[in-house]
């Protein structure tokens, strides 16, 4: 080997990157793939980058980050996911079930780093947290008792809260254990729920509309796809309906919902950095266990909550990741 090439190799090995021109070093690809859209999910890519880049890789210098993009539209995740395999990427990384099924529908042997699946178990996606098995690994955004913390935190922010209309997405894998799990919450609180299931999106108004004739104070959005991709529409609904509520994830606020509290993507995707670390340097993914949340964020847009009349407790402000003013 030439010694120009063992100095280039040597810089490498030190400084974690590929020199530009040498043809001889390849950086390792990695497919990102997102089934949301990119306006409201750049944050996501960004704190991947973040995870990378303090385990020292830099995308587009030791490490090529190739990102895709859905839009919410599932039907596109199996051509994206080829179309990353035909480019030679060494790891796909997923974010929401969707992705990450058409990610193990496609192939069996590129590692797949998972990231948000509420139930991998359930899907089918991994055998066990502990042991997935196979080529999928990562992290789930699985905390049933997020659930009662949600609406705990609805209840302290409209301390008169009686009846509360629940969106439940329907055919979501762990449904019923939630739906038990939160009836059980309610108990406590002193809170009657009346239950709206949505199938897809052509449901969401007529569940407002059935809603509308319950005489509800309040409503939560269950987490799911569905919800997610149609969050501006349920919060168009319940501002109609002058409905304070509570939602899943950081984007329902964002475009002008009331409250939200839910595991931190953005912290999900940082960490999902290190599991593509381990399995450049050699580990198997079903040799990685899945790992759950850690870190939750709340939400507050202040300028809805001054349209339906309320004040929110300095104690919910003082605990907000988050206030949209």
């Amino acid at each position: 080997m030439r010694r120009s090439t063992v100095l280039l190799l040597g810089a490498f090995c030190l400084f974690g990157r590929v020199p530009a021109g040498d043809a001889d070093v390849k950086a390792p690809r990695v497919g990102f793939i997102e089934a949301g859209s990119q306006q409201a999910n750049q944050i996501f890519l960004d704190s991947f980058r973040d995870g990378l880049r303090a385990l020292g890789w830099i995308d587009g210098n030791n490490i090529m980050i190739l990102d895709r993009w859905a839009e919410a539209r599932n039907d596109q995740l199996p051509d994206m996911v080829a179309g990353l395999i035909q480019s030679g990427v060494e790891v796909l990384v997923t974010n929401a079930p969707p992705a990450t099924v058409a990610a193990k529908r496609a192939t069996h042997a590129i590692p797949i780093v998972m990231v948000g699946p509420g139930d991998p178990v359930g899907l089918g996606i991994v055998d066990s947290l502990a042991h997935p098995g196979g080529n999928v690994t990562g992290l789930s955004s699985m905390s049933f008792d997020v659930n009662a913390k949600q609406l705990q935190l609805l209840k302290e922010a409209v301390p008169s809260l009686s009846r509360v209309a629940v969106m439940r997405a329907g055919g979501y894998v762990g449904e019923e254990q939630r739906w038990q799990l939160l009836r059980t919450a309610a108990d406590t609180l002193g809170i009657t729920l009346l239950s709206f299931e949505v199938a897809a999106q052509k449901d969401i108004e007529p569940a407002f509309t059935r809603l509308r004739a319950q005489s509800c104070d309040g409503l939560f959005v269950a987490a799911g796809g569905l919800t997610l991709a149609n969050r501006a529409q349920i919060v168009h609904h319940a501002a109609e309906l002058r409905l304070p509520a509570v939602y899943p994830f950081r984007g329902f606020p964002v475009v002008g919902g009331l409250m939200s509290y839910g595991t931190d993507y953005a912290d999900l995707n940082r960490r999902a950095a290190a599991f593509v670390n381990k399995i450049l340097k050699g580990a198997k993914p079903s040799e990685l266990p899945v790992e759950q949340p850690t870190k939750f964020e709340l939400v507050i847009n202040l300028n809805t909550a001054k349209a339906l009349g309320l004040t929110m407790p300095p104690a919910i402000l003082a605990r907000a990741d988050e206030v949209i003013e």
